[in-house]
């Protein structure tokens, strides 16, 4: 269920409410008795980082801001407050509340808004019995008088889109087949107002998508390739941006067949494509005037008898051959004739987005992503900015020569894997090979999709690359 931001400079007396601040000094005209002041007071003298207070037929809430930090900071410990306390109004079943903004700062309380927000995404679908497990929380009333319309709409957009993106990669492939992904996009792209077109499997033949093709061999389900377009009538950008998701809607590693557990979280292996969607429909219903367009390749990857196996050589896109060294190692097949097919658009940015390597997960956990770029240009610093403005935070890696040659084959132009080392690198540099123009590749391996609750960030899906790319295309303007 969906929470809906409202502005409002109204306070129901009756309703819960939400105070954020930064000291005791500033709820002092508020509607506090000498008993709770003093109590909220030693509270916040003894470093508590919240105060509850039961009023009989409301709940008080005091969330204390810490002003030491850098704002970027600042912003993401309000969205774990709002995280922290979400149990508590889950719990209370509050349906509306008012979130009072002592500070008077417009980014703190919609980052507390939002926190709050994406706290109360659920994914019920498979319950029979659902109802009783549901959040309750409709509507978060903000009183700060310096917000704008405009930024409040933004925010209900992009959670809404959050909330779409983290549904598809929850989605298992028994339903989320390459297929029924590919509806998914025509209904988001009708829905929020983007164009979408769509490749089947005997004009990807034409196109000669050679690296797509193979990963499908082993596969019941023919491939897709979705291309979305967002191009309002203002744009500002010449040349479009180009947006590429990994859409491998499972993963069993193809003959180099997963083992153990890591089969269990491979239907989020198109996580970076579902974000790709997820993005443009923020963009569209929020009306950025940016031309973008994602282009997706879909399929899985499973193994029969006609699957590719190590040692193979495919032909890709562009016409390089590639050595197939592990079968595991496909997001970066078809990802690569993305790569080479978005040359037709004279791109002003490429950004790639994929689950692409456990290697960017052991570098990073589930904290950050990982990036490599050929940009020289300050549009890479513009997105690291957006990353730690979102909490969706960018560590570069390099790109070295050197690290090429762990690529090179004996029999064909490249290989798709390298040595043990360097894995998320190595990767990266694979891609490279099919690019000519400004990109950022970006793993996003270590934070699509999490096992453990982590705050707003949930379980499951996590959306990543929604809110920073949402945020990038913002700042263009």
């Amino acid at each position: 269920m969906n929470t809906h931001i409202i502005k409002t400079n109204e306070i129901n007396p009756e309703l819960s409410t939400i105070y954020i601040t930064e000291n005791p000094d500033k709820i002092e005209k508020h509607d506090f008795s000498n008993e709770e002041l003093a109590y909220i007071t030693d509270q916040f003298n003894h470093k508590k980082k919240s105060v509850l207070l039961n009023a009989f037929t409301k709940w008080k809430y005091i969330v204390w801001i810490e002003t030491e930090k850098e704002q970027h900071i600042i912003k993401d410990k309000l969205r774990r407050a709002a995280g922290n306390l979400f149990d508590k109004i889950r719990e209370n079943k509050h349906q509306k509340i008012i979130l009072n903004d002592l500070s008077n700062n417009v980014e703190n309380v919609l980052a507390f808004a939002e926190g709050l927000a994406l706290s109360n995404y659920q994914f019920l679908k498979y319950f029979t019995k659902g109802a009783e497990n549901k959040n309750h929380l409709k509507e978060i009333l903000i009183v700060n008088s310096e917000i704008e319309d405009e930024q409040v709409s933004e925010l209900n957009i992009l959670i809404d889109s959050i909330h779409k993106t983290k549904d598809l990669v929850n989605e298992p492939v028994s339903f989320l087949n390459t297929e029924q992904f590919t509806a998914e996009i025509k209904k988001l792209g009708k829905e929020a107002g983007f164009e979408v077109e769509v490749f089947n499997k005997t004009k990807i033949e034409s196109l000669k998508l050679g690296g797509l093709l193979a990963v499908n061999k082993g596969s019941v389900d023919p491939p897709s390739f979705c291309i979305l377009t967002w191009k309002p009538p203002n744009v500002v950008n010449q040349n479009p941006y180009v947006l590429v998701g990994k859409g491998v809607v499972y993963d069993t590693g193809g003959m180099n067949i997963k083992v153990e557990n890591y089969l269990d979280t491979m239907k989020s292996d198109m996580a970076g494509a579902a974000s790709v969607v997820g993005t443009i429909h923020a963009l569209a219903k929020a009306k950025i005037p940016s031309h973008v367009i994602g282009l997706i390749p879909i399929t899985d990857n499973r193994l029969n008898a006609n699957a590719i196996v190590p040692d193979d050589i495919i032909v890709m896109h562009d016409g390089s051959t590639v050595e197939i060294r592990n079968t595991d190692a496909e997001g970066r097949l078809i990802l690569a004739d993305a790569l080479s097919f978005a040359k037709k658009y004279n791109p002003e940015l490429v950004i790639d987005l994929a689950t692409l390597t456990g290697s960017a997960q052991m570098a990073l956990g589930n904290l950050g992503i990982i990036a490599m770029t050929n940009v020289k240009n300050s549009l890479f610093e513009q997105l690291k900015e957006s990353g730690n403005n979102m909490y969706e935070r960018i560590v570069e890696l390099p790109l070295w020569e050197e690290y090429g040659t762990m690529l090179k084959s004996d029999i064909a132009d490249i290989k798709n894997l390298g040595g043990k080392e360097a894995g998320a690198i190595t990767a990266g540099k694979f891609l490279e090979h099919f690019t000519d123009y400004p990109w950022i590749h970006l793993d996003i391996a270590g934070c699509a999709f999490l096992t453990k609750k982590d705050n707003y960030r949930g379980i499951g899906a996590t959306g990543v690359g929604v809110r920073l790319l949402f945020d990038f295309f913002n700042n263009q303007l």
